[in-house]
């Protein structure tokens, strides 16, 4: 399979969380410290303007983009890389792309997840066993709030006091039901969200900032992990491909398999990655489902 590999999901979260910055600045004048948070559908990042510069945050783990991956234990509920290492063990209590469906109804490629979805009230929400063997329906601002909290908390350690504004950062295609969303979760979060920005404003500013010469008009737009506001999502389109694959020249099919899904799924991110660097990767599996293993190109 082929396809543009001008991808650095790194580069790309911290261009949002720096426009986020740049406009928690403006907004810091008027309410004091204002931190910066990229709400990724894969990955998040969260910055201050201190000390007259801009401070991308490491997390605990020394990370500057967290996952936006939630889970849930039988005694606890992990966020970030904790909640990503472990979901090949946990995979239906472990929660991720929900970005794609706040302020939403079910989407199509959500049936490649490996998490419950229910209908509640015409609106997705995600059913999952917490703590206790207790079941639980979350909405996807809900689980959004527990990344934005890991995000407060990260920002938190790091200025050595407690914050309660932010802006954040979201899709340009984003309607009004999902900009209010990412204002609840916020909410829920324990912030006030003091402004909604778009995402790809965030890279024409990111890069018109060290620019000089005359006017002129450039085409910018914003690819990140999991949202593309001119075209389709990568991973999805990938994962997809892949598994028509394996059913064309194996005659298997892994679609209902979480764990085979959860495989590809890992790979097929790590070759997306690669690509920001590389013009092809092979995508290889070993024991991807009924113990065949698993290898193609992907260019």
């Amino acid at each position: 399979m082929e396809i543009d590999s001008s991808i650095n999901i790194s580069e790309n979260c911290t261009t949002g969380c720096l426009f986020a910055i740049s406009i928690a600045k403006e907004e810091a004048t008027k309410l004091g410290t204002v931190i910066g948070i990229d709400l990724g559908t894969t990955y998040s990042c969260v910055g201050v303007y201190k000390n007259g510069h801009v401070e991308i945050i490491a997390n605990d783990q020394g990370n500057r983009i967290t996952p936006s991956w939630v889970a849930f234990t039988d005694s606890e509920r992990l966020i970030g890389e904790a909640a990503k290492n472990q979901a090949a063990v946990n995979a239906e209590r472990t929660i991720f792309d929900i970005k794609r469906l706040i302020g939403k109804k079910v989407q199509k490629d959500m049936k490649l997840v490996p998490y419950k979805i229910v209908n509640k009230d015409g609106k997705p929400y995600v059913q999952v066993q917490i703590e206790d063997g207790e079941t639980k329906v979350f909405s996807p601002k809900e689980i959004s709030a527990m990344v934005l909290i890991k995000m407060k908390d990260t920002a938190e350690a790091f200025l050595g006091k407690k914050i309660k504004d932010a802006v954040v950062t979201v899709p340009a295609y984003f309607n009004d039901d999902q900009r209010q969303a990412t204002k609840d979760a916020g909410v829920i979060a324990g912030l006030n969200v003091a402004r909604i920005i778009n995402e790809p404003t965030g890279a024409a500013i990111a890069y018109g900032l060290d620019k000089k010469g005359g006017e002129k008009n450039i085409l910018v737009f914003d690819l990140g992990g999991g949202t593309f506001d001119v075209s389709e999502d990568f991973d999805h389109r990938v994962v997809d491909y892949f598994i028509k694959l394996i059913k064309k020249k194996h005659g298997k099919d892994i679609s209902k398999d979480n764990k085979a899904l959860g495989k590809l799924r890992r790979e097929c991110e790590r070759a997306k990655r690669a690509l920001s660097s590389q013009h092809q990767v092979r995508v290889e599996i070993e024991s991807l489902y009924d113990g065949m293993d698993f290898s193609e190109p992907l260019t």
